[in-house]
C-alpha cells in the first residue's frame, strides 16, 4: 500500500492541474451517469408500483368517423359492455375526462372556514378494484356511497391536520360531500393522481352512446389473455340494439378498432388523443441513455489516456523498481490498484456533486428523487461501474508502462510505438465523434423547443393575460365593464377553452349535406376573433346578434373547408334547428390552435345560440394596451377579481406562460440533454489535454532539437494543430450522419419541425475545432518554449 500511496502523493505533486483535471472528469461522469439514470428510472418504472400492474390495461378505441387514430376516451354503455364481455375482466372502471381539474371548496374547523382548490376526478366506484390503493383510513368501498370522497394522505393532513379526515365534511358552493376513506400518496411516476375521486353519479350518461367523455380501464386474470376478450366482445356485441347510433358503432362495417394498451406503456404512446396522461418518448430516453454509457466510457478513455501521458515522467522510476527485484506482474498490479482507487475517490467525489445538483434549480429538469435514500441500487450500482472503470482503464497504461526493457527505459532510448499510437488515436476519435454528435443533437432540440414557443401560431398573443372566471361567470358583464375600465386595458373577450393550450379540444361529429364531418370545437365570445387579431378570409366575423339565434354560428379554419368541401351561408345538421346545426358564416386560416406536437385539424368557432347545452365561456381574455405597466395592470385584474369572490385563488397570467407551460416537458428534457452534452463534452476535452501532454512529453526531445535547428514555436504548434485537426476532420464527417439520423428520429415526435439547418454541423465542427486548438497550442507552447538543451539532455 505504501508505493501506491506514495505514487498518488508524486503524481498529484508533479501535475496538480492535469491530476486535477482527471478527478474532476471522473467525477463529473459518475455524477451525471447517476443523475441520468434517476431520470430513466423514474420513467421506465412509470405505474409499476400497482399490485399485479401487467394485468392492468386501458381500453381504447379508434373510430375513422372521428379520428385517424387512437381515442382514449369512450362511451359510458361501451366501456361496460365491454366490462361484462368477458370473465376474464376482474374489473373495469370508467374515468371522467373533463372534469379532472381543481375544484373550489372550504372546511370549518372551530368555526372557522378554511377554502382550499384541489384537483378532483370522478372514478366509478369499481376504480379503486383495478388499481391498488393502500388505504390509512376509512373504508375500501367508500366510492360506493354517493355522497362520499376519497382523499390523499398529503391532503388529509393539509385538511384536518392530526385528526380523523374521515368523516369530515368537504363544502362546495351547491352542497358537500363527506370523506369517506383517505388513502397513501401514490409516487410522482403515475398516470393516476393524488387527488380527490369522487363517485361518478350512477345514471349519469348510462345509455348515451354518443357520449365520448370517458376513460376506461380493466384489470385481467392473466395478461395472456387479454388478447382474447376482443373476438369474444365482437361477436356478442349488437349494434342493432343501439337505435341511432347502430350503424355508427357497428364493429364489423364501420371499422372501429379496439386496442388494449398495458398500463406500463400509457406513458410512452403518443397515437391517442384524449389523452391527458403524463408523457416521456422511449426515443429521448435512449438518447439519455445512449448519452449516460458515453460519458462513463469517455470518461475511462480520458482516464486511460491520462495515465499513459504521464508514462514518460513515470517510466524511469517503475523500471528502476523492477530492476532492484520488483516483479513486472505486481508492478501492473500496484498499478491497476492505483487507477482504481482514483476512480473510486472520484465517485465519492461525484456524491458530493449529485447532493449540490440536488440544492440548484438546475434539480427541477429531473423528475426522479436524487436522494440516495430512494435510489440505493442506482448509487451502489454506479460504486460499481467505478471500480469496474478503474480497473478497465488503468489495465492498458500498466502494461505499458511495464513493457519495456528496464535497461532500454534506463538509457534514456525508448520511443512511442506505432501501435500504441493508433490506439490512442482511436480513442481520442471516439471522443471526437460523441462530442460532434451531442453538439449537434442538443443544438437542434433547443431549435425545436425555440420553434415551438416563437412560431406565428396565427393570432395575436403578445400583451393578453388569461385568467379563468367560472367562479363569476354569473358577473361576467359587470367583470368585464370594471377590466375595460382600466386606462391599460384595450379590450377583453372570453373563451370556453384556453387556446394553445392543449394537444386536442373538444371533437364533435355533424352532418353536413348527408355527409359526416368531425372537427374540433371551440365555442368563444362573439368579439374573439378581433380581439385576438385572427383574420376572416373569407365571409365575415363573428356578431353579436349570432348569440340570438336558435344554433348560433360556425367559422371554420381552411383545413375544414378543404377536406369537406364547405361553403358559406351552409348549415350543419339534417334540416332541423337545433344545437347540432347552425350556420357556416365564414373562413379562417390554419392558426396554431393546439400544440406543435399535431397537426391542424378541422376546427371551428363556434358562438353559441340560444338553444345550446353548454354556453359557457370560462376563460377571460385581456389584451393590454402596448406600453401598458404589466406589473400594475395584473395588480388591477387580481383586484377585481377579488371584488366578485376573495377567497377564490384564480390563476392569473400571461399568455406566453401558457405556451411554455405546453412545451415543459419538451423543455426540461432538452436543456437536461443539454447539461450533458456540454460535460461529456467537458470530459472529452480533459481526454485531449491528457493526449496532448502525452504527445508533447515524449517528444519533447524532438521539440528540443528542432528548435535547435532552427524550427520557430508558431511552426511546431502547427505541426501539432495539423495532426489533430486531420484526426477532427475524420470524425465530423462520421457523427455529422449519426447526429443527422438521430434528429430526425426524434423531430418525428411533433408535426411541426424546426428546419435541419447546415449552420449547426459547422458550428459543431467550429466550436470542438477552437477547444482543441486551443488545448494542443497551450500545452504544446509551454514545450516548445522549454530550454532546448535542457529539454535533449533529460530526454
Amino acid at each position: 500500500m505504501n508505493p501506491i500511496i506514495r505514487n498518488l502523493i508524486s503524481v498529484a505533486r508533479r501535475f496538480k492541474l492535469a491530476a486535477s483535471l482527471n478527478i474532476l472528469g471522473l467525477s463529473v461522469a459518475f455524477a451525471a451517469f447517476m443523475v441520468i439514470m434517476v431520470q430513466l428510472d423514474y420513467d421506465n418504472s412509470f405505474d409499476k408500483f400497482h399490485q399485479d400492474h401487467d394485468k392492468i390495461f386501458r381500453l381504447e378505441i379508434g373510430m375513422p368517423q372521428l379520428s385517424s387514430g387512437m381515442l382514449a376516451i369512450i362511451s359510458r354503455p361501451f366501456a361496460e359492455q365491454f366490462f361484462e364481455s368477458s370473465p376474464y375482466i376482474v374489473a373495469g372502471a370508467i374515468t371522467a375526462v373533463w372534469g379532472s381539474g381543481g375544484v373550489f371548496f372550504h372546511v370549518e374547523k372551530d368555526g372557522v372556514r378554511n377554502y382550499f382548490r384541489e384537483a378532483s376526478l370522478g372514478v366509478s366506484p369499481e376504480f379503486t378494484d383495478v388499481f391498488t390503493f393502500d388505504f390509512v383510513e376509512g373504508a375500501e368501498e367508500a366510492l360506493k356511497t354517493p355522497e362520499n370522497v376519497i382523499i390523499p394522505l398529503s391532503l388529509a393532513r393539509k385538511l384536518f391536520g392530526s385528526e380523523s379526515a374521515v368523516g369530515g365534511q368537504l363544502v362546495y358552493s351547491g352542497g358537500s360531500q363527506t370523506v369517506g376513506a383517505v388513502y397513501r400518496d401514490f409516487p410522482a411516476n403515475t398516470i393516476i393522481n393524488n387527488c380527490i375521486y369522487y363517485p361518478i353519479p350512477e345514471n349519469e350518461n348510462k345509455q348515451h352512446w354518443g357520449n365520448f367523455n370517458y376513460g376506461a380501464y380493466i384489470r385481467v386474470n392473466e395478461a395472456s389473455n387479454a388478447p382474447l376478450l376482443f373476438d369474444n366482445f365482437i361477436r356478442n356485441f349488437d349494434s342493432a340494439q343501439l337505435g341511432e347510433f347502430g350503424a355508427f358503432l357497428d364493429l364489423e362495417k364501420s371499422g372501429i378498432e379496439i386496442r388494449l394498451t398495458p398500463l406500463q406503456d400509457v406513458h410512452f404512446i403518443t397515437d391517442v388523443q384524449y389523452d391527458g396522461a403524463p408523457k416521456a418518448s422511449r426515443q429521448t430516453l435512449m438518447i439519455l441513455l445512449a448519452i449516460a454509457v458515453v460519458i462513463i466510457a469517455i470518461a475511462c478513455i480520458n482516464f486511460t489516456n491520462f495515465s499513459t501521458a504521464l508514462t514518460p515522467m513515470r517510466i524511469k522510476s517503475i523500471n528502476t523498481q523492477r530492476v532492484l527485484g520488483s516483479r513486472r506482474s505486481t508492478m501492473r498490479w500496484v498499478l491497476v490498484f492505483e487507477a482504481v482507487f482514483i476512480s473510486f475517490l472520484s465517485y465519492l467525489v461525484a456524491l458530493v456533486l449529485v447532493v449540490l445538483f440536488n440544492i440548484t434549480p438546475m434539480a427541477r429538469l429531473v423528475d426522479g428523487d436524487l436522494t440516495m435514500a430512494a435510489n440505493p441500487l442506482i448509487f451502489a450500482g454506479t460504486a460499481f461501474v467505478a471500480l469496474l472503470a478503474g480497473c478497465i482503464a488503468g489495465t492498458y497504461p500498466a502494461r505499458y508502462m511495464t513493457s519495456f526493457a528496464p535497461a532500454l527505459v534506463l538509457k534514456g532510448s525508448f520511443a512511442l510505438s506505432p501501435k500504441g499510437r493508433k490506439l490512442r488515436n482511436t480513442l481520442i476519435g471516439i471522443q471526437y465523434v460523441a462530442s460532434f454528435a451531442l453538439i449537434i443533437g442538443a443544438s437542434f432540440m433547443y431549435l425545436q423547443n425555440r420553434f415551438m414557443q416563437n412560431s406565428p401560431l396565427g393570432y395575436a398573443k403578445d400583451g393578453v393575460i388569461t385568467v379563468d372566471i367560472g367562479q363569476i361567470q354569473g358577473s361576467r358583464d359587470a367583470f368585464t365593464n370594471q377590466i375595460k375600465a382600466y386606462s391599460g386595458v384595450e379590450d377583453i373577450t372570453y373563451g370556453q377553452f384556453l387556446l394553445s393550450s392543449s394537444d386536442a379540444y373538444m371533437k364533435w361529429g355533424r352532418k353536413y349535406r348527408g355527409e359526416d364531418l368531425t372537427f374540433m370545437v371551440l365555442p368563444v365570445h362573439h368579439s374573439f376573433l378581433k380581439v385576438m387579431g385572427i383574420e376572416v378570409t373569407e365571409g365575415r366575423d363573428f356578431r353579436q346578434e349570432d348569440a340570438g339565434t336558435q344554433a348560433g354560428a360556425y367559422l371554420f379554419n381552411d383545413a375544414a373547408r378543404k377536406q369537406y368541401a364547405l361553403e358559406l351561408n351552409t348549415s350543419l345538421g339534417d334540416g332541423a334547428v337545433d344545437a347540432t346545426s347552425g350556420e357556416i358564416i365564414g373562413f379562417i386560416p390554419d392558426i396554431k390552435f393546439a400544440s406543435f406536437r399535431m397537426a391542424v385539424e378541422p376546427m371551428a368557432f363556434l358562438v353559441w345560440g340560444t338553444q345550446n347545452w353548454g354556453a359557457q365561456t370560462n376563460v377571460a381574455y385581456i389584451k393590454l394596451n402596448t406600453g401598458t405597466n404589466m406589473r400594475a395592470a395584473i395588480s388591477h385584474i387580481r383586484a377585481t377579481l377579488s371584488e366578485f369572490d376573495a377567497d377564490f385563488p384564480f390563476e392569473v397570467r400571461f399568455f406566453d406562460e401558457v405556451i411554455q407551460r405546453l412545451y415543459e416537458k419538451e423543455k426540461s428534457i432538452s436543456s437536461l440533454i443539454s447539461l450533458f452534452s456540454f460535460l461529456a463534452i467537458f470530459i472529452s476535452i480533459v481526454g485531449v489535454f491528457g493526449l496532448v501532454v502525452f504527445d508533447s512529453e515524449c517528444r519533447r526531445k524532438e521539440i528540443g532539437i528542432r528548435k535547435v535547428l532552427g524550427a520557430s514555436t508558431m511552426g511546431i504548434i502547427i505541426m501539432f494543430n495539423k495532426a489533430y485537426f486531420k484526426i477532427l476532420l475524420i470524425c465530423f464527417v462520421m457523427a455529422a450522419p449519426l447526429a443527422w439520423y438521430a434528429v430526425t428520429r426524434w423531430l418525428e415526435n411533433f408535426a411541426y419541425k424546426t428546419p435541419m439547418y447546415w449552420w449547426v454541423y459547422l458550428l459543431a465542427l467550429v466550436a470542438v475545432g477552437v477547444i482543441t486548438v486551443c488545448t494542443v497550442t497551450f500545452q504544446n507552447w509551454r514545450v516548445a518554449n522549454d530550454d532546448p538543451v535542457k529539454s535533449i539532455k533529460t530526454e
